[in-house]
This record gives structure tokens, C-alpha cells and sequence, in this order.
């Protein structure tokens, strides 16, 4: 076959081969309904376990923590059976955009950068991320960071926040989970955290109230419920379920159990 011959055959090889590509995934892009959900019987939810006390793990080593209560509540709402999954900070989003579970209630804080990957519900819950140091350390502003070793969570909000405001020369140390930037920043490998405020109290109980504290607000966070993209019905229903449980004081009660204080003011829509 001579090379002019030959370019339409390849080029309608390439094109059947892309067509196939194309079908082999279009199961993974397909938008998945309520009544999808409950005819399966069973919502399938990543969470953080990892997170304390947002998400964590008991004594059988089973999910648990407020995105564990929250899921729960929420399947039962739908009439279904639960399935969490743990997840971490960065794989959440991809284990969501493959089918792998069904929607996120992983501590994922709204962000227009993930709002382009996958669509958000009303608000849930809320935290407050901050740079938290020994109490010596000199830092008052955002240029006192130059040349500090600062640990983060790789892909969560803390990681952008501070990224988005460190100085040239601040190192950032990016670790798997907070769990990691936490025994670095007490085994003395980093100066300094990024993290919630939830951490940061883990943070002073394990090293003593006297030995860190607060230096600056990197963002006040919300967190909402994540979905892929065009589950219009499934978004419908997930905002409907938040509201009411807002409302009903539901939320209120299992942010109370978990974090010892009243839920946030949460806005109707993110």
C-alpha cells in the first residue's frame, strides 16, 4: 500500500479508535438521577478520615466524625442504605469525576477553581483556615513568612490560601493529609502550619496550650456537598435535604456533637 493509499485508511482507524475511546467512556460521564440512587438502594459517599473531627475514624476503624453523621443522614433522608469510602485530600475529586462514589462530603470547601471540575451544594458546614505557630515566632504579616518552613495538606484549601499569599522565599511543604503536616510541625521539621482551626486545637492539646498559637487567617472556608457536573435533579434534592436539616436544627445538633460549638451562619447557596 503506497503512503498516499494509506493516509484515509489511517485516518478512519484513528477515528473508529477514537469512537471506541469515546464509548468506553461515556458510562463514566453519564449524569446519575435520585431515582437512580434509590432503585441501587445504597449512596455511595467519599469522605476525609483523616480530618478530625470533620472526618475520622472509631474504634472498629470504621468512617466517622461530622461527614460521617452528615451522610448519614442525608441517605436516610433518600431512603437508602450508606456506603462510605474513605478518600483523600487529593484523590476525592477524581474518585468522584470516575464513578467511584457517588457524591462528596469530604470537608471539600467551596472554590471557583472546583467549581469548574464539579458542581457544589448548598453549604453544610464552615471552618476557618489559619497559619498556626509557636507562640515565639515572629510572625504578624504575610511577609513575616519569608523563609519559613511551612506544612500543608497537598491540594486542600490551606495549600492554596497560603500559597496564594506566601512571600519569595517561604518554603512550603506539602505532605499527604493533615495528620503529616501536624507531627511535622511538632517533631520540629516545619516552622509553621496551614490548617483549620480544628487541627490547630488538636495541634495546642497535643503540645501544650502554651506552645502555639495563632498567627494569621488565611480563609474562611464553606463546605458543601460535591457533585458532578449536570446532576441538575440530584443537586435539586441534595439542597432540599441541607435546607431542611439546617432549618430543623439537624446540622446544628451533629456540628454541636462534633465540634462543641453552634453551627456556623451558613448562606442559602455557595
Amino acid at each position: 500500500m503506497s503512503t498516499t493509499s494509506r493516509r484515509p485508511f489511517i485516518a478512519a482507524a484513528a477515528a473508529l479508535a477514537c469512537s471506541t475511546l469515546l464509548a468506553a467512556w461515556a458510562p463514566l460521564a453519564q449524569a446519575q438521577t435520585v431515582d437512580e440512587i434509590r432503585k441501587k438502594g445504597t449512596l455511595t459517599v467519599g469522605m476525609l478520615v483523616d480530618f478530625p473531627p470533620y472526618g475520622t475514624v472509631d474504634t472498629s476503624n470504621n468512617p466517622d466524625g461530622y461527614d460521617a453523621d452528615v451522610a448519614k443522614l442525608l441517605a436516610k433522608d433518600l431512603g437508602v442504605k450508606l456506603n462510605l469510602v474513605p478518600v483523600t485530600g487529593p484523590n476525592r475529586i477524581p474518585f468522584l469525576l470516575t464513578n467511584k462514589v457517588d457524591v462528596l462530603i469530604a470537608s471539600l470547601a467551596v472554590t471557583p477553581e472546583r467549581a469548574k471540575q464539579v458542581q457544589f451544594s448548598r453549604p453544610y458546614s464552615a471552618a476557618t483556615i489559619v497559619l498556626f505557630a509557636p507562640k515565639k515566632a515572629n510572625i504578624k504579616a504575610p511577609a513575616d513568612l519569608k523563609g519559613v518552613r511551612v506544612a500543608v495538606a497537598r491540594a486542600s484549601t490551606q495549600d492554596t490560601a497560603l500559597t496564594a499569599i506566601a512571600p519569595e522565599g517561604t518554603e512550603i511543604r506539602r505532605f499527604d493529609d493533615d495528620a503529616s503536616a501536624m507531627q511535622a510541625l511538632l517533631s520540629g521539621q516545619v516552622d509553621a502550619i496551614g490548617c483549620s482551626t480544628t487541627v490547630a486545637a488538636q495541634i495546642a492539646k497535643r503540645a501544650g496550650a502554651d506552645t502555639f498559637e495563632q498567627k494569621l487567617v488565611l480563609r474562611q472556608q464553606l463546605m458543601a456537598v460535591a457533585m458532578r457536573p449536570g446532576q441538575a435533579d440530584l443537586l435539586k434534592t441534595m439542597d432540599g435535604l441541607i435546607e431542611k436539616n439546617t432549618a430543623n436544627g439537624e446540622l446544628n445538633k451533629l456540628y454541636t456533637k462534633w465540634l462543641g460549638a453552634p453551627l456556623p451562619q451558613l448562606p442559602a447557596a455557595n
